[in-house]
């Protein structure tokens, strides 16, 4: 994929949660909410203080995030359905 976020912002891949509750039950698409739950595709250079310098963005792609349930703005590259966030709308990091 050939995009590349700006500045403090990152492109996010939804991860899909779990068709069954814990208890065994399926749960159908027109209750599903939307997952608050994805995979970092890519990262931006990072913010810039008012001085100039770079502050190094705290999340790199590959790394598996919770965030906001309304954070981002949806966009579609190539087919595929993802998410440009700002860092700071990334709640954690999950280990």
């Amino acid at each position: 994929m050939a995009f590349k976020p700006l500045h403090d912002r990152v492109l996010v891949r939804r991860v899909e949660s779990d068709e069954k509750t814990k208890g065994g039950l399926i749960i159908p698409d027109t209750a599903k909410e939307k997952p608050a739950e994805g995979e970092i595709v890519s990262v931006g250079d990072g913010a810039r203080k008012d001085s100039g310098e770079l502050i190094a963005p705290s999340v790199k792609a590959g790394d598996r995030i919770l965030f906001g349930k309304w954070s981002g703005t949806e966009v579609t590259l190539d087919g595929e359905e993802l998410l440009i966030m700002k860092e700071s709308d990334i709640l954690g990091i999950i280990g």
